[in-house]
């Protein structure tokens, strides 16, 4: 059994509060939600606590996520001493991407696969943040990281996830989730050895 994490991140800010050039330089943490298999436990972890999350994903053997490639890892990048990139990873996205020839949001995935969603978007999670409201944010941050999780597994175990086409109707969507790894053996360590 390969110890996996899923992820999610939150931002204090978005795009649109970002000088242009800075792009996803300028995005801040504001919560990561993880579910590690190692431990089968869900944690979150606050931009000062991120140092023990670093640790505790350079020992998984891959991480999952939704969109991972293009803006979890690259915020993740602005605060982690290695790069991310060249972590063994799985990306939803771009694996159902791949089937259907176009990307999806993780909210309709949800829907067609396991009968519910999330419970908001990330525009809600930087208004929860600026409210202070941190346990509703990490509330919603571990959903998306449960969402990830179940579609993940369904995916691992059929070979496939449905789709609901606003043209064609329901469509099945194969997908490849098994191990491989591509972990690069350069991958920065924070841990001392």
């Amino acid at each position: 059994m390969q110890n996996e994490a899923v992820i999610d991140i939150e931002t204090k800010n978005t795009f649109s509060d970002v000088e242009g050039s800075q792009g996803v330089k300028g995005l801040r943490i504001s919560v990561v939600c993880a579910y590690f298999s190692d431990t089968n436990t869900y944690e979150s972890f606050e931009e000062h606590e991120l140092p023990k999350l670093w640790k505790r994903l350079e020992e998984m053997d891959r991480i999952i996520g939704y969109n991972i490639l293009h803006f979890d890892f690259p915020v993740m990048n602005n605060y982690y001493a290695g790069d991310f990139l060249k972590f063994n990873a799985l990306d939803l996205l771009v694996e159902v991407e791949k089937g259907l020839g176009f990307r999806v949001k993780l909210d309709d995935l949800a829907q067609a696969n396991l009968g519910s969603g999330k419970t908001g978007t990330g525009l809600l999670a930087v208004e929860l943040y600026k409210q202070g409201k941190i346990k509703e944010l990490k509330d919603y941050c571990m959903r998306d990281v449960e969402v990830t999780r179940l579609l993940y597994e369904r995916g691992l175990a059929y070979g496939k996830l449905l789709f609901n086409d606003r043209f064609s109707g329901m469509r099945e969507v194969p997908v490849d989730f098994s191990f491989k790894s591509n972990k690069q053996s350069t991958v920065n360590l924070t841990i001392p050895f």
